[in-house]
């Protein structure tokens, strides 16, 4: 008789790693279907918003950013984040009152295993004064920001500055801590 295979799944709190991205579905492990038909549920989204996700988004416009900007209702994997900014992996999910917060706290954790933190704040909060609302969003970006910095200073002091792509020439002022050729 033969020895049947199983399926055998790691302990969570053993696997320390990002998942793999895969081939499938732009990245993620979903079927092309199951990843249009969320695109075409955050379109939905976005053109159907929630007082709290209008008040927030108009917040956000009048606010430059620069790179750190958030783009609303971005589809991430099989999550629609509410807010997100890419540079930053930091999104912006707003509580509604009808929502399972189970399933909240799934996609928290596994939004967090590929790098993006997720930030929640309650829609009441938001809709009672959008400036006091952003304070805490601030902190976070703040926050967020130094981690990053942090992280980039350390593996540059591990590994040097970023080495150039192959098959370019060094630009005319490149001349390593040298004088400049003046002419």
């Amino acid at each position: 008789m033969t020895d049947r295979k199983t399926l055998q799944l790691p302990d969570p709190s053993e696997v320390d790693e990002a998942p793999a991205i895969k081939k499938r579905g732009r990245g993620w492990e979903i079927s092309e279907k199951r990843l249009d038909a969320i695109h075409e549920r955050a379109r939905y989204l976005r053109r159907h918003s929630t007082a709290a996700h209008k008040a927030l988004a108009a917040r956000f416009a009048r606010e430059d950013f620069g790179k750190y900007k958030f783009t609303r209702h971005t589809v991430v994997g099989s999550a629609i984040l509410d807010f997100v900014s890419h540079p930053l992996g930091l999104a912006i999910a707003i509580d509604e009152e009808d929502q399972n917060d189970t399933l909240a706290r799934r996609r928290d954790k596994s939004l967090a295993s590929v790098g993006i933190e997720v930030f929640r704040i309650p829609a009441a909060t938001i809709l009672a004064d959008v400036e006091a609302a952003m304070q805490p969003i601030f902190a976070a970006m703040n926050a967020r920001y130094r981690e990053k910095e942090t992280a980039r200073r350390a593996h540059q002091s591990k590994y040097g500055s970023t080495p150039r792509r192959p098959g370019r020439a060094p630009r005319r002022d490149d001349t390593r801590g040298g004088p400049r050729d003046r002419r």
